[in-house]
């Protein structure tokens, strides 16, 4: 080790004991009754020295003053260098700063908020782009686009510079904007994966959900189809009662509001009462003597007299 590294290391004596001009510092940069204990100081090189203050402002918990006091070399006062406030080892720091682009969630978006994506996005590619043109004798070429808006023209009167700008219906851009291709960039692969893993991981096979299922949602009637090739792994719930009711399930996905799950049988229904209005039922007063269970053997005489 050598002698200046030792030198640097240990705290030069003025400038450690220079605790009350490294704390006038600090008030005067905060204000007084800020600036709290003293809890340390550290040797930042030779002759160079940085007094620690405990803060209280509000805020800045863990947070120090910190005052660097420095002095000449065969000088005997002590001059102020900086005072900054600087977090502690425990300080109560804000979180690191993420571009927006990286902090956003699914559903934050709100209305009338804006998403631009990239230029370079992964998750699209460029979908129609007009650059290839097509051959003279196609239907759609400028030849045949010109001809088609000379016969669809109407007669006016005027040179024709004062005529109606032609319909555009012969071009490339017409047909496939009829077709419904005419979107500047699509889903790739790359992007149909992310959908795919997104949709797999909240309403998939492995949701708790699914795994008490009674059966999946390939075979359920509130499945609704999609296209394209997702429409081979998914679809979408249109049961009111399910927990994914609107929103893009896999087919091995369920849950219990399958449609087949249980047939419920109908309640029984009684018969309608039948009122017959032309018979009359006797019914007796008294019950007969032979309609009990235990056969009648008491003497006829002694029940007239009132005796058991």
């Amino acid at each position: 080790m050598s002698a200046a590294s030792t030198r640097s290391r240990t705290p030069d004596r003025l400038c450690a004991e220079a605790v009350d001009l490294a704390r006038a510092a600090a008030e005067e940069t905060a204000a007084p009754g800020v600036v709290g204990e003293h809890v340390g100081l550290v040797s930042e090189g030779d002759r160079v020295v940085t007094h620690f203050f405990e803060c209280k402002e509000l805020g800045y918990r863990g947070w120090r003053w910190a005052v660097t006091v420095a002095r000449a070399s065969r000088a005997r006062v002590v001059t102020l260098d900086e005072a900054v406030l600087l977090p502690g080892p425990d300080a109560l720091l804000a979180p690191e700063w993420v571009p927006w682009s990286e902090r956003l969630r699914p559903g934050d978006l709100g209305p009338g908020d804006l998403l631009p994506t990239d230029a370079d996005d992964l998750r699209l590619e460029p979908g129609y782009t007009g650059e290839d043109e097509p051959p003279p004798n196609s239907a759609v070429s400028e030849e045949m686009t010109e001809l088609a808006e000379a016969e669809d023209a109407d007669v006016t009167a005027g040179p024709p510079r004062n005529l109606p700008t032609a319909p555009s219906r012969g071009s490339i851009s017409a047909v496939a904007e009829e077709l419904g291709m005419r979107r500047a960039r699509v889903l790739s692969r790359y992007g149909l994966h992310l959908a795919a893993d997104r949709w797999e991981e909240a309403f998939g096979a492995k949701t708790p959900m699914a795994q008490a299922a009674p059966a999946s949602c390939v075979s359920c009637g509130f499945l609704v189809p999609i296209g394209g090739s997702l429409g081979q792994a998914f679809g979408v719930c249109a049961n009111e009662f399910s927990p994914a009711d609107g929103r893009v399930v896999s087919l091995s996905y369920g849950c219990g509001g399958h449609s087949e799950a249980a047939v419920m049988p109908k309640p029984p229904q009684p018969a309608p009462p039948v009122i017959d209005e032309t018979r009359v039922d006797p019914f007796p007063i008294r019950p007969a003597r032979d309609s009990g269970s235990v056969p009648d053997s008491s003497d006829q005489k002694t029940e007239e007299l009132g005796h058991s």
